[in-house]
């Protein structure tokens, strides 16, 4: 099946088109016909500032594996949504894939995550109704099909909401480089101390990530509700670092077409943490005072923790 959609999302590629019958997710588990208007597009130019990152709602749900352009990305946060289930949205700035998907809708959460950069973009398939005034005037260029509709296409293997994708290339010339990430981590040698560890769950309700330490490839492997995730070329989902954030997650204003409520991940603030890197764990503490600034990790004796170089993945875990 990766194979045939690898195969699948090339000739798309190719093609340089939407189908017709393109629809909008609207963030409710329910898709809207697309519009031409400027819906969800923050009020600003259609196309990305090459200068800020680029930032990607990326589906999580079973019928969205395998992911694309996931191992390309330098951050992929992993946040809770309705049901007990995660969304991932992967920040880009080092390189850019061909394509990144399925693309989801977007959580009032993300806009105080992304006040970390410099006016980011923002690519997601849609919004609920009463955060498009938020998204509107949040400070990042917010791009969707409905204002953006040639950087996007549908793939042909999987149905609809699960098969919007992304070509980055028609919203960016090129990577806007490290430098465009400022999110307050540190690479380098590996702090003094921490544990032996091979493996690390999280749980959410209805969701469950696990890292496994591969010393050969001296790497994180992910997997997904018990199976190793990979890629739709068919490599493995690992990373350098994993960060599991202990974060405050409360109830927002939103609701979906169920009326389940939409929580809302904290990422303001100060708590625990643990770091994985090297095989080995970090007990730590996180501390991001205001949304303009990155998150900083430091041990117990107040110095800060570096990550290793490669792909960071942090899971928001909630600390209650």
């Amino acid at each position: 099946m990766a194979g045939l959609l690898a195969a699948a999302l090339t000739a798309s590629l190719a093609a340089g088109c939407t189908t017709s019958d393109e629809r909008r997710d609207d963030g409710r588990g329910r898709t809207s016909p697309l519009s031409s208007s400027n819906e969800g597009g923050g009020g600003n130019e259609s196309r990305a500032n090459s200068a800020s990152v680029l930032a990607v709602k990326i589906d999580n749900a079973r019928a969205a594996r395998p992911h694309t352009g996931l191992n390309a990305a330098d951050v992929v946060y992993v946040e809770q949504v309705e049901g007990g289930l995660s969304r991932l949205m992967a920040v880009y700035a080092t390189k850019l894939p061909k394509a990144i998907g399925p693309v989801r809708s977007a959580r009032e959460s993300d806009l105080e995550l992304l006040r970390q950069f410099n006016r980011p973009t923002l690519a997601f398939s849609g919004a609920q109704g009463k955060l498009l005034p938020l998204i509107d005037n949040a400070p990042l260029q917010a791009v969707t099909p409905g204002n953006a509709a040639d950087a996007y296409f549908r793939g042909k293997y999987r149905r609809s909401p699960h098969n919007l994708y992304l070509r980055p290339h028609r919203l960016m010339t090129s990577a806007p480089g490290a430098h465009a990430l400022t999110t307050g981590f540190r690479f380098g040698a590996a702090p003094a101390g921490g544990k032996a560890t091979t493996s690390q769950t999280v749980r959410y309700f209805a969701a469950r990530y696990t890292f496994t330490w591969s010393e050969s490839r001296h790497r994180w492997l992910v997997a997904m509700d018990g199976k190793a995730a990979a890629t739709t070329d068919g490599k493995r989902v690992a990373a350098g670092t994993v960060v599991v954030q202990y974060v405050k997650v409360r109830k927002s204003a939103f609701h979906d077409s169920l009326g389940k409520n939409t929580p809302f991940t904290e990422t303001v603030g100060s708590g625990k943490a643990r770091v994985l890197r090297d095989g080995r764990a970090y007990d730590v503490n996180w501390k991001r005072p205001k949304a303009t600034d990155g998150t900083t990790f430091t041990t117990k004796d107040g110095k800060r923790v570096n990550f290793q170089h490669g792909q960071v993945w942090v899971v928001y875990a909630n600390a209650s």
